[in-house]
């Protein structure tokens, strides 16, 4: 089977990162917020994407 190499890499950091955390997501995301907010990269954040209330409803509508 084949295997990408970057992707191997990949899992290996986050698990690493993840173990240097005891698994605590919390932890986790504080520390990759904490790296974004001194990183001087600029962030650009969409928001979410909003369901078509209408749409969403007509979906699970019984016949």
């Amino acid at each position: 089977m084949w295997k990408d190499e970057i992707l191997e890499e990949i899992y290996r950091i986050r698990e690493e990162h993840a173990k240097a955390f005891n698994y605590d997501l919390q932890a986790i995301c504080d520390d990759l917020r904490q790296k974004q907010a001194v990183s001087n990269r600029q962030i650009i954040s969409q928001p979410l994407k909003q369901r078509n209330r209408l749409h969403s409803k007509s979906q699970y509508a019984t016949s």
